[in-house]
């Protein structure tokens, strides 16, 4: 299980460490702050900027993830982004990702949580500090569920314009 753990985290950790890198820097072809800011505006969000730093902050946090590093906190940072990225993008266009929906966020969105409960395994940092068995479990899963949905609701909200409805009225 240790082994399993340790690549299900490298892979994982890795890939959003890989997003993150593209909105935060402008890495591996990605836009750095200011093109995502500008998707973020595109989309309605009220600070873009802002907005670009914190997903890619959280989706950065993904080396956090991949080293088995405060371990619900790094969970956290993913199941935001994923549950916001489904909200605002992908939800709309169905499951399937080659239609653009959210099938491959929600199967990081799991593996976050999936390892928020079973905790980062042997091989990680967590372990190393004695910490594992004090952060992990069905609690901290639920937990970072339940912090992901409220801190996403809010996001997607509050943070958010809202288009006003316009309505034809009968003449």
């Amino acid at each position: 299980m240790a082994y399993g753990l340790l690549l299900l985290r490298l892979v994982a950790g890795g890939t959003m460490f890989g997003h993150g890198a593209q909105k935060l820097f402008g890495w591996f072809g990605g836009g750095g702050i200011r093109g995502t800011a500008g998707f973020f505006g595109s989309v309605g969000f009220r600070a873009p900027v802002a907005m670009a730093v914190l997903a890619g902050l959280g989706e950065a946090g993904g080396l956090l993830f991949a080293a088995g590093f405060l371990t619900p906190l790094a969970s956290l940072g993913i199941a935001v982004v994923m549950l916001t990225a489904i909200g605002v993008v992908h939800w709309s266009k169905g499951f399937w990702n080659t239609a653009g929906g959210y099938e491959f966020n929600l199967l990081l969105l799991t593996v976050a949580i999936a390892v928020a409960g079973t905790g980062p395994g042997r091989f990680s940092v967590d372990r190393a500090l004695g910490w594992d068995d004090n952060i992990s479990g069905a609690w901290w899963a639920l937990g970072v569920v339940a912090a992901a949905a409220s801190i996403s609701f809010v996001t997607l909200n509050v943070l958010r314009r809202r288009e006003r409805l316009h309505t034809a009225t009968a003449a």
